[in-house]
């Protein structure tokens, strides 16, 4: 014999064997938007300089995770004095490191995020490398054909590019300096107080 149990249904969990709708899928601009909207309302999101970056990770490398959690313990070991003497209760420094475990989730969940971005661009820049290499090969052969002239201006632009992005960079050079009678360099004056 079999016994049933009598389950409550909820109607707003779909069923199992019904089709779920595809996720939207929004366009760069409103995930833009999107992300300026969530920075505007998340406390402290204000971006650092590298240098301000550099310095308070270095700062935080100097402690561990286990000495952070052994100091805040020392907060509340003698009644209230370390406290009073940081301007800190053991409570809130407690909160702030469990605030910092759930926003580096965060962070570590938006570090993953950009990958995918980053990877999905480039791989749309490699599809785009691909399908440009195609059509100068596929224009520069039809392009021989006299009834196909109207390539020609096309191809000679996408050469002329081409020799705009292959050429490098001419460093800088210093002019040279006028030696000197006894061969050492000239001595710049420019900026030497006139002799009184």
């Amino acid at each position: 014999m079999t016994n049933i149990k009598n389950q409550a249904v909820d109607p707003t969990t779909p069923a199992a064997d019904t089709p779920q709708p595809a996720p939207v899928m929004l366009d760069p601009e409103a995930l833009v938007q999107h992300f300026r909207e969530l920075r505007s309302q998340i406390e402290g999101a204000t971006p650092l300089s590298p240098a301000q970056k550099r310095r308070l990770q270095n700062l935080a490398r100097k402690q561990s995770a286990e000495v952070i959690a052994s100091s805040i313990n020392l907060i509340g070991a003698l009644d209230d004095n370390v406290a009073q003497a940081i301007g800190q209760p053991a409570d809130s420094a407690r909160q702030l490191q469990i605030d910092w475990n759930r926003w580096t989730a965060v962070a570590d969940e938006l570090r993953g995020l950009l990958n995918g971005v980053e990877s999905a661009n480039l791989a749309r820049r490699q599809e785009l490398h691909r399908i440009a290499a195609q059509a100068y090969s596929i224009g520069t052969q039809l392009a021989r054909n006299p009834a196909n002239a109207v390539l020609v201006p096309h191809i000679e632009e996408v050469k002329r590019q081409k020799g705009f992005s292959n050429r490098k960079k001419k460093p800088v050079e210093n002019p040279p300096q006028a030696p000197t009678p006894n061969g050492a360099p000239a001595h710049d004056t420019s900026m030497t107080p006139p002799k009184a």
